[in-house]
């Protein structure tokens, strides 16, 4: 019986370790063009994209009444932002793109005409339907905001060759939400995406790319975040008469942060798992500056 069980819990360890060779091997990049890999991956984009924007159109923009297309200027809204998470959401789906493209062995070139605009192409996509929107509106500053993400990543692959300053977002929970649950969220997830009152995002540069002769660790990097605090409107105007005394303030902050695509490793599973989570910024001590002209310090900032 000991017997049969021993050889089971190595039969059950031998399975598992090929398994996660195999997968280990199927996560590597391919060195020259992987014309299955490639057209998998324009197949899923193309699905993907097209399924979203048909569930935002049918579950997000059928309460609200159409319009003929029209523009809006929101840059004064939700001090600005909304404007940070264009420039994030773009920059993220930039680097995503071309890392998928570069998985299937498509040239440096290709992932970057392909590849790396496929933020800006389906965001744009959205803004469109914004236009159409009686409740929106296409807003150029969203535009620019997009361009400005996927600029970052591709001026930097054309500069460096690599990513040297990263977007990058954290989230806390606020007690705003809960004032305006329709606006700013409802729950958790809800949150995430609207309470731009706890989210954070940041500009996180690594300091061995550019100070080659100090020696620092290739992981540690510099961050520098902005954020606001007390909105419960885009505008601070009251709507309805209510949230007439809203404590609207911008915040600056500073803090250390892991690059963790830097992190050495052999493994294509870990490093695809530290791809996924260097999109979030990883707590530090960070100190605040604000525009009440406060500094405070935060021993970890989510």
């Amino acid at each position: 019986m000991i017997f049969k069980t021993k050889l089971s819990i190595l039969l059950f360890i031998i399975g598992i370790s090929g398994f996660a060779q195999h997968f280990n091997t199927f996560l590597k990049p391919s060195d020259s063009l992987h014309i299955q890999r490639r057209n998998a991956v324009v197949v899923s984009e193309v699905v993907l994209g097209t399924s979203a924007l048909i569930g935002l159109n049918s579950l997000w923009y059928k309460d609200y009444e159409r319009s003929k297309f029209h523009t809006i200027n929101d840059f004064n809204q939700w001090m600005q932002m909304d404007k940070a998470g264009h420039a994030f959401s773009s920059y993220q789906l930039a680097r995503v793109g071309a890392d998928v493209l570069n998985w299937s062995g498509v040239s440096k070139k290709d992932q970057l005409i392909y590849g790396a605009t496929l933020g800006f192409t389906f965001l744009s996509a959205v803004e469109i339907f914004d236009g159409f929107s009686q409740e929106w509106g296409f807003s150029w500053s969203d535009i620019g905001a997009n361009a400005f993400g996927t600029g970052l990543y591709i001026g930097q692959e054309l500069l460096w060759q690599e990513q040297r300053l990263q977007l990058k977002y954290s989230f806390r929970q606020t007690a705003y939400a809960a004032m305006r649950p329709e606006i700013l969220g409802d729950s958790l997830l809800e949150q995430l995406f609207k309470d731009y009152n706890g989210q954070t995002y940041w500009l996180s540069i690594n300091l061995d790319a550019f100070f080659k002769e100090a020696r620092f660790p290739k992981w540690l990097n510099i961050a520098f975040g902005y954020g606001a605090n007390g909105m419960l409107t885009g505008i601070d105007q009251p709507v309805d008469n209510l949230f007439t005394n809203q404590d609207r303030y911008r915040q600056f902050y500073l803090s250390f942060d892991v690059n963790l695509l830097n992190i050495n490793t052999k493994s294509h599973v870990l490093k695809t798992i530290f791809s996924v989570l260097n999109v979030i910024k990883i707590p530090f001590p960070t100190i605040e500056f604000n525009s009440k002209k406060k500094v405070v310090f935060h021993l970890l900032l989510q």
